[in-house]
Order: C-alpha cells, then sequence, then structure tokens
C-alpha cells in the first residue's frame, strides 16, 4: 500500500521544534559564501546519525547526500542553499545574529532547516522510496555561485540525477501559500565591468584634455536605448549600471572613469543581442568623444526555466494537501537571479517559492532586508510538501508519465 499522506504529516510534526531550533541555531551563525564551514558540519551531524551516506567538500563546502530506496532509478535531486548575506542584522530576536555584519537575511537558513526534515522523515520510510534522493546542501548561492562548482564536481551524477527540485521562502507569499510559474521564473545575471580612458586637462581648459566623464555620462544614457529601443515591449530586460567613480577635484578633466553595472532578462537571445549592443554603443561613443575604453562582460546565472510537467505534480501535491487555492500562480516572473538555474539547464524539475511572510506576525520585511525574518510555520510544510513530491514524482516517472 505504501506510505500515506498522514504517515509523512504526522512524522512531521514530531520533529517541528527540532526542525525550529535547527534554523534558529544556523540563524545565529550565518556564514559567506563557501566559508559555510559550522553549518555544513551541522549538516553533516545531522545526515550522518540519520545512517545517510554523505559526501562533503563538494566545491569547497557542499555536502550532498544519498537516501537509497528500494531501486536505483528514479534519482530525484533536492537542493537547499546554505550561505548568508553581508547585512548587520537589526532584528530583536532572541536568535539574532551573533557574527557582526552577516546575516541569513534572504531565508536560506530555513531553507537548511527544510531539506534536513525531509531527509529524516524520508528515512523513516526509505524503504517506501521507490528509488534515489540525493539531498545537495549548496553554498554560495548569492555569489560567485556555487551550483555550477557542484555540477562540475558531479554531483548530478554516480547516480545521475533525473529530477531535480528547489524551494525558496519567499516574503511577499503568505504562510500556507505557494508560488510557481512554468517557463522562465527568474532572469539571467550578468554583470559588466567598463573603464573609459580620457585625458586629463585643466577645467579652465577642456580642449587640452578628453572628458571621460562626459563620455561616461553619454554612455549611461545611450544604454538605456537598449531595452527601449531594441527589446521587444512584450519582453523584459533591465540594464542597471550601480557604480560610477571617476575624476579628481572639481577642476580638473578626467582622464578614467569607472562603472559597473548588472544586465538581466530571460532568454539566450536577448541576452547575446544586448552584449552586442553595449558593445557597440560603447565603442561608438567612445570613438565620437575621442576616449578608449576596456569593457568586462561576464555571464554570471542563466535563466531559470521550470518544467511544466513538473509544476503539474507540484500544484497536484499542494493541493491535494492544503487546498488549490494556496497555489498562485505566478503572473510574471522576477528579474532577480537564482542559480538553480544551472541545474535546470541539465535536469527537468522545477523552483517553487514557498510563503514565509505573515502580516499579522508583522513578519514583512522583504529578502536582504537588515530586518528580515521567516514566519517558522513554513518549515514543516516545506518538508511536507517535499517528501510528498519525491514519492509523487518518483511513481510518475516508473509509470513513465515524466
Amino acid at each position: 500500500m505504501g506510505v500515506t499522506n498522514k504517515q509523512l504529516k504526522n512524522t512531521v510534526n514530531k520533529i517541528k521544534d527540532k526542525l525550529i531550533s535547527i534554523r534558529r541555531d544556523i540563524h545565529m551563525y550565518p556564514e559567506l559564501g563557501f566559508e559555510e564551514k559550522r553549518t555544513a558540519s551541522i549538516i553533516e551531524k545531522e545526515l550522518s546519525s540519520l545512517g545517510i551516506e554523505v559526501k562533503t567538500g563538494v566545491a569547497g563546502t557542499g555536502l550532498v547526500g544519498l537516501i537509497k530506496g528500494r531501486q536505483e532509478k528514479p534519482v530525484v535531486g533536492l537542493r537547499a542553499d546554505m550561505d548568508a548575506l553581508s547585512i548587520t542584522e537589526k532584528n530583536k530576536s532572541s536568535y539574532i545574529s551573533r557574527n557582526k555584519g552577516k546575516m541569513h537575511a534572504c531565508g536560506h537558513d530555513g531553507h537548511i532547516a527544510i531539506l534536513l526534515g525531509v531527509a529524516e522523515v524520508l528515512s523513516a520510510f526509505k524503504e517506501d522510496i521507490p528509488g534515489q534522493v540525493k539531498l545537495i546542501f549548496q553554498p554560495a548561492e548569492e555569489g560567485p555561485g556555487g551550483a555550477l562548482p557542484m555540477i562540475e564536481e558531479g554531483v548530478l551524477d554516480n547516480p545521475k540525477v533525473d529530477i531535480i527540485l528547489g524551494l525558496h521562502l519567499w516574503q511577499d507569499i503568505p504562510v500556507g501559500k505557494i508560488g510557481i510559474r512554468d517557463g522562465a521564473e527568474f532572469a539571467s545575471v550578468d554583470e559588466f565591468d567598463l573603464i573609459i580612458k580620457g585625458k586629463a586637462a585643466h577645467g579652465a581648459s577642456p580642449h587640452q584634455g578628453v572628458d571621460a566623464i562626459l563620455t561616461a555620462s553619454q554612455v549611461i544614457n545611450s544604454l538605456q536605448s537598449i531595452v527601449s529601443r531594441n527589446v521587444a515591449p512584450t519582453e523584459a530586460a533591465v540594464i542597471t549600471v550601480g557604480k560610477i567613480n571617476g575624476g579628481y577635484r572639481r577642476n580638473i578633466i578626467a582622464d578614467e572613469v569607472n562603472l559597473e553595472g548588472t544586465v538581466r532578462c530571460f532568454s539566450a537571445e536577448l541576452r547575446d543581442m544586448i552584449e552586442k549592443r553595449m558593445e557597440e554603443i560603447i565603442s561608438g561613443i567612445c570613438q565620437g568623444t575621442g576616449c578608449t575604453y576596456i569593457l568586462d562582460y561576464r555571464r554570471e546565472y542563466p535563466p531559470l526555466i521550470n518544467t511544466p510537467e513538473i509544476n503539474r505534480q507540484i500544484k497536484s501535491v499542494v493541493g491535494d494537501l492544503i487546498g488549490q487555492d494556496s497555489v498562485i500562480t505566478l503572473q510574471k516572473p522576477t528579474l532577480g537571479g537564482e542559480d538553480f538555474a544551472f541545474f535546470l539547464e541539465k535536469v527537468p524539475g522545477s523552483f517553487f517559492l514557498l510563503g514565509s511572510g505573515n502580516i499579522e506576525k508583522g513578519i514583512t520585511a522583504p529578502q536582504h532586508s537588515s530586518y528580515h525574518n521567516i514566519d517558522e510555520d513554513a518549515i514543516p510544510l516545506g518538508v511536507e510538501i517535499l517528501t510528498n513530491l519525491v514519492f509523487q514524482l518518483s511513481n510518475k516517472f516508473l509509470e513513465k508519465k515524466l
């Protein structure tokens, strides 16, 4: 007959307080990307205590646990990110960050607790699991990105992952609901550094110099024309120059300006076009003003594209557990980035948003805020959803319906 939803729920409820305690402990001692040594040691200890095979040191501080069910296939991968942010926490809770200038301001502490809960629940029912479950604890999602290094070190192989799932606690969605979207859900993330070089002169004799600041101002304005005139109005893209530095004093023509920015969009074709047009515009303006330039354009994260067939199963499971009105179909993607996208380039899967906001409890601060917190009732719900999905997706895979 197999395990029932009620059995899974009862098991989750028994460990709810433990998971909240783990989340708060991790919250008190946040660690930045590729520095998550204490966090990794907690995860290793918990997984090992459950008898789960654990591989440590993947992409530096990452871990991979493997739960073996009845047979080798399918393999369902589940990912949680572990890193914190360089933010000073301003909350008044008893579990406020003890690491000065560092904070779990994006819910990754909750993601860890959820996946550890999934590990404990599935370990109790591993004889009922149709295939295997790979637990992926990833470093450095916030940057420079730990997903790609883990993939390069073989995290999706031996055994090969057939389906992969990830979730993100989301403040704009009330606790008890999820948000999900077919196709593009998060944007690609590119970064650029631009150095514009001119020739210094006295401000009273501008004709003797080549003004890098004037050129930079023309570049900044003209880059915005890419989105307004080269991108279809029905598509979305953003070019942001977030930092500019140049000049020495008020009466000197600057000979160098440094700009830093980011580019976001939802397709490979648009990504290529934007990079090409940026180079053309910068080159043309610099040629016209007499400046030279150095452009360092870096592609960081690809767009995150969900698999519709997997999404349908998620909607079905969540609908059965907490009602179809708890499933929010996201009408618009976000121009934020998420390096889970690298996993979805390799394996069919989905990344959904798990509500963690609660106006009545005053839990409203957005991600990356120094006042960010989560409604911890989202933790057991996340465990319940993911454990149910492991069974449903595994069975659908074996029935060749995925």
